[in-house]
């Protein structure tokens, strides 16, 4: 068991926070953004950034390679289909993608935002780790929360219509 502590400062003690969360047996903050049979996709549960979104395999597994054909399909056109509401209605012009196989949870793909303020820490991949730290530790507040709950609701909407 390992204990992980959310964006929402709770603890839990989970084998795997993935299959906790897309079995539903933990609800992140906000809720689903949009399910599939094969993938799951939700505001990152441990970074306050508006339009983080984590898209999960739903199955037990952490490389690409390891995707049959149809998760595949469904893989691409959800990050395509998350990708242009984060864009046409939170206005996020530039995403960083990142995906790591030496995870301890499910194969899952970080889609990070890149807002205004988070060039003061870089403009490559080594100012994310910096970025998500600084979020963890400075943005959760009432205010910032809110402002991620509502551009949730926002893509949420967005993607059922």
């Amino acid at each position: 068991m390992r204990k992980i502590t959310l964006s929402n400062g709770k603890t839990v003690e989970v084998e795997c926070l993935s299959c906790e969360i897309t079995s539903g047996r933990i609800e992140p903050d906000g809720g689903v953004v949009m399910e599939t049979d094969y993938f799951h996709a939700h505001q990152d549960v441990a970074y306050p950034i508006k339009g983080l979104i984590i898209l999960a395999s739903k199955r037990h597994i952490t490389c690409f390679d390891e995707l049959n054909d149809e998760e595949k399909m469904d893989y691409i056109n959800l990050l395509s289909k998350i990708r242009k509401a984060q864009r046409d209605v939170l206005g996020i012009e530039h995403v960083y993608y990142f995906y790591n196989e030496d995870t301890i949870h499910h194969f899952h793909t970080w889609m990070v935002p890149r807002y205004e303020w988070m060039y003061e820490f870089g403009r490559s991949v080594e100012s994310v780790r910096p970025v998500l730290l600084h979020a963890r530790n400075n943005m959760n507040n009432k205010e910032n929360m809110r402002d991620v709950m509502h551009a949730l609701k926002v893509l949420t909407k967005e993607l059922k219509d």
